[in-house]
């Protein structure tokens, strides 16, 4: 059984070139047995409780599912890294739909799995797009897509509880800070 996740859909936004600021993009990848999680997380669970025809006569189904929360398309509120940061269900919806810039980093990853967006990146984007407007969501483009869901190419390792010998890329702190 796969469910499929609610991803952010971020507006699709280009500066300075008119594009239509309403078309969404869906960013999610479907939860199923298949889905990467964090290495020291159980995965995903899917069981059927009841299917098919019920007492009253009517097809009637239901099933229990878990998954950790650090799996797939998933959003990481502020209290994931910041003790005392607002959780999920605090941010408003309005912060989660914004106008959205990509920085393209995937020719970097190509070469090397621990590639981690720089400031160089952000200001050779901005010199070539101009400023990102303030409130904007700055999407990083590594590439690592193409390795869904193999776990051992997606995160450099697939063994369970292994997180000493991970390679993906990312975003480096001062990038983040700037």
């Amino acid at each position: 059984m796969r469910i499929v996740a609610l991803g952010l859909l971020a507006g699709a936004f280009c500066m300075g070139q008119g594009v239509d600021g309403s078309k969404a993009v869906d960013l999610t990848y479907t939860f199923d047995e298949k889905t990467i999680y964090w290495p020291t997380s159980p995965g995903f669970h899917w069981e059927k409780t009841q299917w098919g025809k019920a007492p009253g006569g009517y097809f009637y189904s239901s099933a229990n599912y878990g998954a950790n929360e650090h799996g797939g398309t998933h959003l990481d509120s502020p209290i994931h890294f910041a003790e005392g940061g607002i959780s999920t269900e605090q941010i408003p919806v309005s912060k989660l739909i914004v106008p959205a810039v990509v920085v393209d980093i995937a020719a970097a990853c190509a070469r090397n799995a621990d590639y981690r967006l720089i400031v160089a990146d952000v200001q050779a984007f901005e010199q070539k797009h101009g400023r990102i407007a303030d409130g904007s969501v700055l999407l990083v483009r590594t590439g690592w897509g193409r390795f869904w869901p193999d776990k051992k190419k997606y995160l450099g390792s697939d063994k369970p509880g292994d997180v000493v010998d991970l390679h993906f890329p990312g975003v480096s702190r001062e990038a983040a800070e700037f």
